[in-house]
């Protein structure tokens, strides 16, 4: 990758269905703009259960964060097994199952890993614990950055951080550069810390 490449680190829970979207606008911005990615794994179960101790959540929503453990434990287990580059490939056949299949089943976690090449024994970390250490580690990576008071995505370049942007559908092509360097403009302005409408759509992933 050339040196004038500009690095973005993201952070992202496979839960998420606007991370999701997020990081698919992402890989639109790769193709356009000089920007490489690098993946990393947040918790919104820690963000939630943990960190702000569940306060102000429904029942049902805090049992979907117990559940939420499963998929990222997978992905660290599976980067401690083959490496960072593992991780978008898995975040991607997870997400195109998760988010665009609408499968959330254990089955359809194991056809992810299928996919990717890796064994059907991983699936075993995603009732584990042996990798909330060090998935709670990159999660405050990326806290210390950003701070608490917000959500996954967490996107940082040359320094700042921010969560989001939450966008539906996935910009493409040009409208993802132009999103993008927006963003940048944005974000980059000292003192600048929020933008923020009602949403009033669900999550299109097309």
């Amino acid at each position: 990758m050339a040196d004038s490449c500009t690095r973005a680190d993201f952070w992202f829970d496979p839960l998420c269905p606007w991370a999701w979207i997020t990081s698919r606008w992402m890989l639109e911005v790769e193709e356009v703009r000089p920007v490489t990615t690098h993946w990393h794994v947040m918790s919104l179960a820690y963000l939630n259960l943990v960190q702000h101790k569940g306060e102000g959540l429904t029942k049902e929503y805090l049992e979907r964060m117990e559940q939420a453990w499963g998929p990222v434990r997978l992905v660290a287990a599976a980067q401690a097994e083959r490496g960072d580059e593992i991780v978008l490939p898995l975040y991607t056949a997870i997400g195109t199952r998760f988010h665009v299949g609408q499968d959330r089943s254990a089955t359809g976690l194991a056809e992810a890993l299928s996919e990717v090449g890796l064994p059907a024994s991983l699936l075993e970390a995603a009732t584990r614990t042996e990798f909330d250490e060090t998935i709670k580690a990159s999660h405050q990576k990326a806290m210390d950055q950003v701070g608490l008071d917000v959500g996954t995505p967490v996107i940082s370049v040359d320094g700042v951080a921010f969560f989001g942007p939450v966008v539906t559908p996935i910009p493409r092509r040009e409208a993802a550069g132009r999103l993008w360097d927006g963003v940048l403009a944005v974000t980059g302005t000292d003192g600048f810390f929020e933008l923020k409408r009602t949403r009033d759509r669900k999550p299109s992933f097309d």
